[in-house]
C-alpha cells in the first residue's frame, strides 16, 4: 500500500482500487476494453468526518464501494479514487 501525500476534507477518502480481474474462473483471459471497473479498494487516506459523524474507515481498510462511485484522481501518476464515505457500502 502507497502512502500518498494527500489530507482529505470531512468525510472523504481516498482509495487505492484492486486491479481489474485479467481471467475468468475457468480460465478466459479478458481484454482490457471488457474488463469490469472493480468495486474494491483499499483505504489509504481518510479524513477526519464531519461535526458529530467521525469516519468510520481507517487506513488500510479494504472497503466495497459502488460501481459508479468517486472520483478518479491522479497522485504522483498513481491512480486513486477519492469518495465520500457514504459511498462506501462495507468493510471487508
Amino acid at each position: 500500500m502507497a502512502k500518498v501525500n494527500i489530507k482529505p476534507l470531512a468525510d472523504r477518502v481516498v482509495v487505492e482500487a484492486a486491479a481489474a480481474e485479467e481471467k475468468t474462473a475457468g480460465g478466459i483471459i479478458i481484454p482490457d476494453t471488457a474488463k469490469e471497473k472493480p468495486q474494491r479498494g483499499k483505504v489509504v487516506a481518510a479524513g477526519p468526518g464531519k461535526k458529530d459523524e467521525p469516519v468510520t474507515v481507517k487506513v488500510g481498510d479494504t472497503v466495497l464501494y459502488g460501481k459508479y462511485s468517486g472520483t478518479e484522481i491522479q497522485i504522483d501518476g498513481k491512480d486513486y479514487l477519492i469518495m465520500r464515505e457514504s459511498d462506501i457500502f462495507a468493510i471487508v
